[in-house]
């Protein structure tokens, strides 16, 4: 069964965050709030635990994970950033934008696009991922959360714990979160002088990042 831990949306409960952090330590799968839907999350280096959540989620290896960070100094640890990129991500982070990035050698091969060596990364908002991003000490890896053959993602806490309690550890609850998805942009081709590519519009404002 899966542990319910229902926190203060802007000033979450240390002690309960901190139970949240153990399990992922443990090697659980967590659904948290993002300000994009709900994503299911895990450790970074724990195989067991990534593929477990790759099957809760219904994707094979192929699907990008996200890496979700809790700065732009912790991001740059895993992704290749020149100055453009740096001052585009610095004008959209924390926020609701994933970005894909070539992967340093600290991210594990598995969790890198086999074929382009490249990572979805992000730094969200919410107070609640935020002070479990830091309780953690390093970035955890997720995805968001679509029931297996359906399109839709989920954002109510107690509805994730009916559908999902046997599969999962824990379920942070901070009130409903938005149900769209991040703005997705590709920033590969910044590197040689080109633009952005805007691989799915979402929640993220283009119009913010002067896209």
């Amino acid at each position: 069964m899966a542990l319910y831990f229902e926190v203060h949306p802007d000033n979450p409960q240390p002690r309960l965050i901190q139970q949240a952090a153990t399990l992922l330590k443990q090697g659980g799968v967590l659904a948290v709030p993002t300000d994009s839907s709900y994503a299911l999350v895990c450790q970074l280096d724990d195989k067991a635990a990534v593929d477990r959540l790759r099957r809760i989620r219904g994707v094979d290896d192929k699907h990008h994970l996200t890496l979700l960070c809790r700065d732009l100094s912790e991001l740059s640890s895993y992704a290749r950033v020149d100055n453009r990129q740096y001052r585009l991500l610095k004008l959209a982070t924390p926020g609701a934008y994933t970005f894909i990035l070539d992967a340093t050698k600290e991210v594990p091969r598995r969790v890198s696009h086999p074929s382009r060596k490249t990572i979805g990364l992000r730094v969200p908002e919410g107070a609640a991922l935020q002070a479990l991003l830091e309780l953690h000490g390093g970035p955890l890896l997720g995805t968001t959360l679509i029931p297996p053959g359906e399109t839709e993602s989920m954002n109510d806490a107690e509805e994730i714990l009916e559908r999902f309690d046997k599969l999962i550890d824990g379920v942070i609850d901070a009130g409903a979160c938005p149900s769209q998805p991040t703005t997705v942009l590709d920033l590969t081709p910044m590197e040689k002088g080109g633009d952005p590519h805007v691989v799915r519009e979402g929640r993220g404002d283009l119009a913010a990042l002067g896209l």
